[in-house]
C-alpha cells in the first residue's frame, strides 16, 4: 500500500519493510526502518502544533489586560478574533498529525503481524507445536498492536509535547522569571517518582507477558484433566493480581501528578496574587501563568505516558524479537524471501 501522505525521502512504491528475516534488535530501529520518511513529516507537523499551542496565552494576556485598563472594545475584538483564529489553525494542524500518525501506527501493526504469521504455524525445534502456536497467537492478537501503534507516535509525541513545555515555561519566565521558577520547583519532584514508578510497573508487564502466552499455549492443548485446568486457573489468577498492581501503580502515579499540578497552581494564586495587591504584577499576568499551567499539564501528561509506553513497549518487543528468534527455520527463510 502506498502512503496517501507525499514524502521525498519514499520511494513510489511501498516496499516490504521486514525483508531480512529477523526483527531490528532495538525498537527505535525497528521504527525508522518502517517509518523513516513519515517520522521526518511528523516531526515538522508537531513542531508547528507546538508552536500554536503557546501565542494564544499571550492573545490570552492581552484581552484581559485590555478589559482591565478599560481600553476601548475594537481592539479587543480584534485579537479575540485572532484568538479564535489561532485556536483553528491549531486544530486542524493537530488533527492532521493524529491522521499521519495514526495511518504509521496501522501500517506498522499491519506489518509486524504480516511479520509473524509468514509461513504458517509448524512444529518447533523441541517438538512443542501447542506452545509455538500459543506464543504465535498472543504476539499476533495482543502483542503487535501496542508496539505498532507505538512506531506512530515514537519520535512526534515526545518532540510535540517537549516543544510545548518549553515554549509555555520560557513564555512564562519572559513574563515573570521568579514565580515561573518557584512553579517549576513544585512539579520537580515528578522528575524522581515517575522512572521510580515505572520501572516497576515495568517488571510486572513482561511478567504478565509471559503468563499469557503460556496461558494461549495451555488453551491450545486443549488439555480438559483437572491438572491442566488448575494449571490455568493458577495463570489467570497471576495475570488477575499483575493488572490490579499496575493498575495500583497508574493510579498512584496519576495523583501525585495531578497533586502536584494542583499545589503550582495554588502558589501561582497566592504569590502571584502578592505580587498583584501590592502593584508588582498586573492581573493578565497571573492569568497567563494559570492558563500557562493548564496548558502544560496535558502535555506534561501525555509525555510520562509516552515516557511509560516507551518502558512497556520496549518490555513487549524485546520479548517479541526473543520469541521470532526461535521461530521454525523456514519461517525465517519466509521472512527474508
Amino acid at each position: 500500500m502506498v502512503s496517501p501522505w507525499p514524502s521525498p525521502l519514499r520511494a513510489k512504491q511501498l516496499r516490504p519493510a521486514l525483508r531480512h528475516g529477523k526483527l531490528p534488535p532495538g525498537l527505535f530501529q525497528f521504527v525508522w526502518q518502517l517509518s523513516a520518511a513519515d517520522q521526518v513529516w511528523i516531526a515538522a507537523l508537531s513542531i508547528a502544533v507546538a508552536l500554536l499551542d503557546t501565542i494564544p496565552i499571550e492573545v490570552q494576556r492581552r484581552i484581559v489586560d485590555d478589559l482591565t485598563k478599560g481600553h476601548d472594545f475594537e481592539p479587543i475584538l480584534l485579537l479575540t478574533f485572532a484568538y479564535a483564529g489561532l485556536v483553528a489553525c491549531q486544530g486542524l494542524a493537530k488533527l492532521l498529525l493524529n491522521l499521519y500518525r495514526s495511518w504509521v501506527a496501522e501500517h506498522s501493526v499491519r506489518s509486524l503481524r504480516s511479520f509473524i504469521s509468514e509461513g504458517g504455524p509448524e512444529r518447533n525445534a523441541d517438538g512443542d507445536e501447542a506452545k509455538t502456536r500459543g506464543v504465535e497467537i498472543s504476539m499476533i492478537v495482543a502483542e503487535s498492536d501496542p508496539v505498532g501503534t507505538f512506531v506512530g507516535a515514537s519520535i512526534s509525541e515526545p518532540l510535540l509535547q517537549i516543544g510545548i513545555l518549553v515554549s509555555v515555561f520560557g513564555y512564562l519566565t519572559y513574563l515573570r522569571p521568579l514565580l515561573a521558577l518557584i512553579t517549576l520547583c513544585v512539579i520537580s519532584p515528578q522528575f524522581v517518582f515517575v522512572p521510580l514508578i515505572q520501572r516497576s510497573i515495568n517488571r510486572k508487564v513482561e511478567r504478565r507477558i509471559s503468563t499469557l502466552r503460556g496461558a494461549s499455549a495451555g488453551t491450545l492443548e486443549g488439555q480438559q484433566d483437572d491438572q491442566g485446568l488448575r494449571h490455568q486457573e493458577a495463570r489467570f489468577a497471576q495475570i488477575f493480581q499483575f493488572n490490579m498492581s499496575i493498575f495500583r501503580l497508574k493510579f498512584s502515579l496519576n495523583f501525585l501528578m495531578n497533586l502536584t499540578h494542583h499545589l503550582g497552581i495554588a502558589i501561582v494564586l497566592g504569590v502571584g496574587g502578592w505580587m498583584v495587591v501590592n502593584g508588582r504584577a498586573e492581573i493578565g499576568t497571573i492569568v497567563a501563568f494559570i492558563s500557562g499551567l493548564s496548558t502544560v499539564r496535558d502535555p506534561w501528561g501525555d509525555l510520562v505516558l509516552w515516557f511509560q509506553n516507551l518502558m512497556v513497549t520496549e518490555t513487549k518487543y524485546r520479548l517479541i524479537v526473543g520469541a521470532t528468534e526461535v521461530l521454525p527455520a523456514s519461517r525465517r527463510r519466509a521472512g527474508g524471501a
